[in-house]
């Protein structure tokens, strides 16, 4: 079934139109719409399939559109309280179930806390070259990793990418207050990967 949208039309929703009425309505690439999967208005510009069919351009990413360093910080602080939780909860399994020594269900506790930064950067690459474009944390706060036009970064980039987070933490972290300096608010391994997180608005 062919997707029908809803159209404001001088400040008020109208519709749903389909694809052909609102080309007959000569729809402008910056006139908001949504469809009823849709939890708020985009610009005709920003959907993908209008962009196809009634050849918009794709819009350059904004401003208002990076995500900022508050919302990618808080968005990590929940992907490392989520990977925690997951470890100790299998810790938990594996070293009751399976471990009676208690020498060795200490070392074994241990093994599973020293994985975690490896898991998350694995998690990391992922999450952020999957279909969704963000881990969890990130999917929560509404931001997403994409590439300088916008698009959905490959496996490479994400390996990139996640790799260059080494520089952002050698430098004392300051790679990640860089963010603040520059308008595409990109951290060291942002600019090093040529990657951008982004409020997800566009498609």
């Amino acid at each position: 079934m062919a997707p029908t949208y809803i159209l404001v039309i001088k400040g008020k929703p109208e519709g749903p139109f389909s694809v052909e009425e609102l080309k007959a309505r000569n729809i402008r690439p910056g006139d908001f719409v949504k469809t009823p999967e849709m939890d708020d208005y985009k610009e005709a510009q920003e959907i993908a399939e209008l962009r196809e069919i009634l050849g918009f351009k794709k819009p350059a990413l904004l401003m208002q559109y990076f995500g900022s360093f508050d919302q990618r910080l808080l968005a990590s602080v929940l992907d490392w309280f989520m990977l925690l939780g997951v470890f100790i909860i299998i810790a938990f399994i594996v070293v009751l179930m399976f471990i009676h020594n208690k020498e060795q269900r200490i070392v074994a506790s241990f093994s599973f806390l020293g994985a975690i930064p490896f898991a998350k950067i694995i998690y990391h690459i992922i999450m952020e070259s999957s279909a969704q474009q963000a881990t969890h944390g990130k999917q929560m706060l509404k931001i997403k990793v994409v590439d300088m036009q916008g698009n959905r970064i490959s496996t490479g980039k994400a390996i990139s990418r996640n790799l260059c987070k080494i520089f952002s933490v050698a430098t004392f972290f300051v790679g990640y207050l860089l963010a603040f300096f520059n308008k595409k608010q990109q951290c060291l391994h942002d600019m090093m990967a040529g990657t951008l997180v982004i409020k997800d608005r566009l498609f």
